[in-house]
């Protein structure tokens, strides 16, 4: 073997940084040249201000130097064409054209909308949360912010003021704490502007957010629904007729009754209603330990019992999330309570239900598997 060869061998064991595939198979070496140790070549960026150039640099440039007869190594870069960003686009999105990948047949993410009756629950909050406790698992997690209104996962991330590399009509989803994350807030032109969508266009937008985001292998996406039972609701339900649905509500009974409304939407189209999360609970007292009500009690209760009456099997309450101020000091400053305190109260019930969440066996009943028998 040529140590061109073995330099093109070391090079196949990069990879991008945001989309998880070998350099060499998405095309960007170019110009492999060397001459008595001496080594050149261009890497091909999909875009110009590539954030991850630094990270690409490194990278390359150490795989090369481990190749032994390197002596030295000049790294350039350059900007694919047209032509070959379309070609990444393909081996990415496996031959497809854009499509949802989580509404085919065959695949094995498990989506759960996160719902809410009205707003103020701690909805978004619980979400991102519940998403870095299950990356925390080892699992490979997303979440969507649907709430095109009122988007704040960015902030609970800690991505405000960050935008997703952008490849023609596809785009890269930013990633903290092992989370790939996608909102309506990374695309407007001013952070500042209001969202004023209405009907069909709503629709629109979180059929592109699905499709438009190369999101890769998940195991778990979760998306922040808006509260209440509008539009968004239902067009989950039409886009990822598998998806599932868990309601936040608080310990106040007639929070219930609000709650209630978002697993009933949820059943009369069709989606499976699979447990209740019940936010700012009984804590203790800072100052004498005694149990302590702010928000009243029974509400997750409540709102368990009701959706299971109203489905007709078990809708488990599973876990009450002790209120803690931390949860929202975390939330204000991009650092989620499970990754800033994961040995507090609130953030153990939520790894508890992260772990009952990611649980479920993946089913392969009624999945195509991609094969077919050999006749004999």
């Amino acid at each position: 073997m040529t140590l061109v060869e073995q330099i093109f061998d070391a090079l196949a064991k990069v990879q991008d940084p945001e989309l998880r595939k070998p350099i060499t198979d998405l095309g960007m070496v170019e110009d492999l040249q060397e001459k008595n140790g001496s080594v050149s070549l261009t890497i091909l960026l999909t875009i110009s201000a590539c954030p991850m150039q630094d990270r690409l640099r490194n990278d390359v440039t150490t795989a090369i130097t481990n190749v032994e007869g390197v002596a030295s190594v000049d790294l350039t870069f350059g900007v694919m064409s047209e032509e070959q960003r379309n070609n990444v686009k393909r081996i990415v999105r496996g031959g497809r054209e854009k499509f949802i990948p989580f509404a085919q047949p065959d695949s094995l993410t498990r989506v759960i909308g996160i719902a809410s009756g009205k707003g103020g629950v701690g909805k978004s909050s619980v979400t991102a949360n519940l998403a870095v406790a299950a990356a925390k698992k080892g699992l490979n997690v997303g979440i969507l912010d649907a709430d095109v209104y009122g988007h704040s996962i960015p902030r609970l991330m800690g991505l405000m003021g960050q935008r997703p590399t952008a490849i023609d009509q596809m785009f890269i989803p930013l990633e903290s704490y092992g989370v790939k994350t996608v909102s309506m807030e990374m695309f407007k032109p001013e952070r500042s502007d209001p969202v004023a969508y209405r009907g069909p266009l709503l629709h629109r937008v979180l059929e592109q957010l699905l499709s438009d985001a190369y999101w890769g292998d998940l195991d778990l996406l979760l998306i922040d629904l808006p509260p209440g039972t509008g539009d968004l609701a239902i067009s989950l339900g039409q886009l990822i007729p598998n998806s599932e649905i868990v309601v936040v509500t608080t310990p106040q009974i007639a929070a219930a009754e609000v709650a209630e409304r978002a697993g009933r939407i949820a059943h009369q189209i069709h989606q499976h209603v699979i447990g209740v999360i019940e936010n700012m609970s009984q804590f203790p007292c800072p100052a004498c330990g005694e149990p302590m009500s702010l928000f009243g009690e029974g509400g997750g209760e409540e709102t368990s019992k009701r959706l299971s009456a109203l489905v007709g099997i078990d809708v488990p309450l599973l876990g009450k999330i002790a209120f803690n101020p931390e949860l929202r000091t975390g939330g204000d400053e991009g650092v989620p309570l499970v990754q800033a305190a994961p040995e507090s109260e609130s953030a153990q019930t939520i790894l508890a239900i992260a772990e009952i969440l990611v649980k479920r066996s993946k089913s392969l009943v009624g999945v195509r598997l991609g094969i077919s028998p050999e006749s004999n």
